[in-house]
């Protein structure tokens, strides 16, 4: 069962769908979803939402403000990847969520990948309502990324462009745009590997553009430093051996300095193989058992002290 869903996000309406396990009376545990940079959650997603419903979870997927179906702040251009507007709008989600009848509010879980796999950390990091979380293929690492995609020779060219594109936009002119893939591996993208352009260019057309705005671009976002705050709560990290757009071993990196319950599991193949073939068949049914696992019971609420 899918239903179209909206929900209010301090004053910006997001969009997207509802799945409910079929055949399942009563509250459900429910996790959260939302795609990586630039992506609409049609963008593989909804194949991971179905195996998380077939597993008796329900499951909020939903678009990040500024990109596919969902709407944009008021002054605020579309195409902005705003990490900590993105990290709220999970929030708004689980309050969504939680305000369900049919969704058990004691059980959420957070599920992201790429991008928002970084995003997902930090939300369970920094909000308790989330009692189980898995980010795939993670971004973790904002500065060394930057220092890995673009030559040094370019690094004052890039930052002298984005504090043009300040003061441009402060005069009220349209925000510089960068494209998010590209052909031609030379050329300024966000990600310009061949193999990112071989999984994005075949949504060209879509909902999906195949660009974002300059500042969504800058420095000062390292989602990696959370993880050592998500203990509590439990925490799975499925990474890619052969990814070049978020090196696994970045992540790796990361995953050390996290308390347990914790656990990493590890796939064959690239950064976009994780939703496809074996890859999505470990990484889903990794996500899936976890947050199964770690849902199934009911949340016992906490005693007000005496």
């Amino acid at each position: 069962m899918r239903e179209d869903i909206e929900f209010d996000a301090d004053g910006v309406t997001l969009r997207g769908w509802f799945y409910r396990p079929d055949d399942v009376a009563g509250e459900v545990p429910c996790v959260i979803m939302t795609a990586g940079f630039s992506c609409t959650k049609e963008m593989g997603l909804e194949p991971y939402a179905e195996v998380f419903s077939a597993a008796g979870l329900a499951c909020v997927l939903y678009d990040n403000r500024g990109f596919g179906a969902s709407d944009t702040a008021p002054g605020k251009p579309r195409q902005e990847v705003d990490p900590w507007d993105q990290i709220h709008d999970y929030q708004h989600a689980i309050t969504y969520a939680q305000s369900r009848p049919d969704v058990d509010a004691s059980r959420i879980g957070v599920w992201g990948s790429s991008y928002s796999g970084g995003n997902s950390f930090v939300v369970a990091a920094i909000d308790r309502r989330v009692k189980a979380v898995c980010g795939q293929v993670p971004a973790v690492a904002g500065r060394r990324t930057f220092e890995t995609n673009v030559p040094k020779e370019f690094w004052q060219m890039a930052w002298d462009g984005q504090a043009a594109d300040r003061l441009a936009r402060a005069r009220g002119e349209a925000p510089a745009m960068i494209p998010v893939v590209t052909a031609d591996p030379t050329a300024p993208a966000v990600m310009p590997t061949p193999d990112a352009y071989e999984f994005f260019s075949p949504y060209e057309g879509t909902a999906w553009r195949n660009e974002v705005t300059l500042r969504s671009t800058e420095l000062g976002y390292e989602a990696g430093e959370f993880l050592k705050f998500v203990a509590p709560t439990p925490l799975l990290m499925v990474i890619a051996e052969n990814d070049v757009v978020t090196p696994g071993e970045w992540a790796k990196e990361a995953f050390e300095t996290a308390a347990h319950p914790k656990r990493l599991v590890v796939i064959p193949g690239g950064h976009f193989d994780a939703y496809t073939g074996e890859c999505f068949e470990i990484s889903s049914s990794a996500a899936r058992d976890w947050f199964v696992e770690h849902l199934a019971q009911k949340t016992a609420p906490v005693a007000a002290p005496a």
